[in-house]
């Protein structure tokens, strides 16, 4: 459950960071990502970044926000291949190395982006989720709102809570949907912080709109910058 009393112990224990991880690739992180940069007015940071030949997430939030440059950080690794992080660095010759992921040590809030879903190889030793464990950040997960999330995300929430990581909540992503919300949150054991609508348009105003809409002031308030 997400309290006032857990984020501000959080903000302290873990020096305004939050870690945005998805069910799987596709489900909406960038977005969502976005969003939270947006609302909190925090610095966005993609640490892991393959399939670069049609742009990075990192151009496509700051084209969206229009970012000045002090509100995001480069990443520590880019690859061409639109594949896994360890097979895209394999296929350039390369090498994730988990020592090289450091959280940058800035006394500002970052929004991290993670690549891909919780257990994508990072290496041939190393999935996600070992280094979400390694930055023990509070994290939110991206699901998708319609057929097969239910699987995905209680899967998901399993191995973060096995490993004992701390899961602020869910963001759903897609077109509203009946039932999965309510399941989710009686079998997860954590909360919807916000359910994102398919945009036909999607700019800098729409997404603060949205975030006024569902009250993530009211949920997140010891995040925001005063």
């Amino acid at each position: 459950m997400v309290n006032s009393v857990f984020i501000n112990q959080a903000m302290t224990a873990f020096k305004k960071r939050i870690i945005i991880c998805g069910t799987d690739t596709d489900v909406g992180k960038t977005i969502v990502s976005s969003f939270f940069v947006q609302g909190l007015k925090g610095i966005y940071w993609k640490p892991i970044q393959s399939g670069t030949e049609e742009g990075t997430d990192t151009e496509t939030v700051c084209n969206l926000l229009n970012l000045e440059p002090n509100r995001y950080l480069s990443e520590r690794y880019k690859f061409k291949a639109p594949v896994s992080p360890h097979w895209a660095a394999e296929k350039e010759a390369g090498f994730i190395e988990p020592s090289n992921l450091k959280l940058p040590n800035i006394d500002e809030l970052i929004i991290i982006e993670t690549a891909g879903g919780l257990m994508v190889p990072l290496n041939r030793d190393w999935l996600q989720i070992d280094q979400l464990k390694v930055w023990e950040m509070p994290i939110i997960l991206v699901a998708r709102t319609g057929l097969g999330t239910l699987n995905h995300t209680l899967l998901s929430l399993e191995a973060l809570k096995h490993r004992n990581l701390n899961v602020l909540g869910i963001v759903l992503n897609g077109s509203p949907h009946k039932d999965n919300p309510r399941t989710l949150e009686q079998f997860g054991d954590t909360k919807i912080l916000a359910s994102l609508p398919i945009f036909d348009d999607l700019n800098a105003k729409i997404l603060s709109q949205e975030w006024n809409k569902q009250k993530l002031d009211e949920k997140l308030k010891d995040y925001i910058q005063n």
